[in-house]
């Protein structure tokens, strides 16, 4: 049994949703999951002249309140981690992206070489940098040694309208709270399948090695 961590950031539920998907299906995969959320920076990095998304914000952080955030130790335990991100400007947003600038003792040490990473993502609009946000997470993982399993067009799911990121799962959330379409949340569910099935095979043959 391998152990699979999902570390997420969530404004206001999409990434959340997209989240738990891959934790359920990684556990019914038979590997051990941890669902963590990468903490808020601060409640000022919300938009104050939008009432809406405030109101979104602060709805779903309720709702959340009890996911632990993500730690070190978190990653040091995992041997394959699923990132879930926002698009901000096609890169990662700010809160995740502070945690893995946090990760330099573990780095230094190389705990996180040959650990599997997978990256997914939700933007508001259908060309609203998907791609790109997951290239540039994905560039830390160079960085790390890890190997990077993306989903690939390696199962029907893939070719859904909504669907169809080799780099990683991809929703378009329309500006709405926790809009996140089923054949999106089918697609994170076979991301997860396969880097569990991907990890337990590179575990496998490391220790055989």
């Amino acid at each position: 049994m391998i152990n699979v961590a999902v570390i997420y950031y969530s404004s206001t539920g999409n990434l959340y949703k997209l989240a738990a998907a891959a934790a359920d299906a990684a556990e019914e995969a038979r590997a051990q999951v941890r669902l963590r959320k990468a903490p808020e920076l601060s409640a000022e990095s919300i938009v104050p002249d939008n009432p809406g998304w405030t109101e979104a914000w602060a709805e779903h952080a309720a709702v959340t309140r009890d996911i632990p955030d993500a730690t070190l130790d978190d990653l040091e335990w995992a041997d394959a981690v699923l990132w879930g991100t926002p698009g901000r400007y096609g890169l990662p947003a700010g809160p995740l992206k502070q945690f893995i600038d946090l990760t330099l003792p573990l780095h230094s040490r190389r705990g996180l070489v040959n650990k599997v990473m997978s990256s997914f993502t939700s933007t508001a609009t259908l060309h609203g940098g998907q791609e790109s946000t997951i290239l540039a997470l994905n560039n830390a993982f160079y960085h790390w040694g890890s190997i990077i399993v993306p989903p690939g067009v390696a199962d029907p799911i893939q070719l859904a309208p909504t669907n169809g990121n080799p780099y990683g799962v991809s929703a378009v959330s329309r500006n709405k709270p926790a809009n996140v379409d089923e054949d999106n949340l089918a697609a994170i569910r076979y991301q997860a399948r396969r880097t569990v099935e991907i990890t337990s095979a590179l575990v496998r043959g490391l220790s055989a090695a």
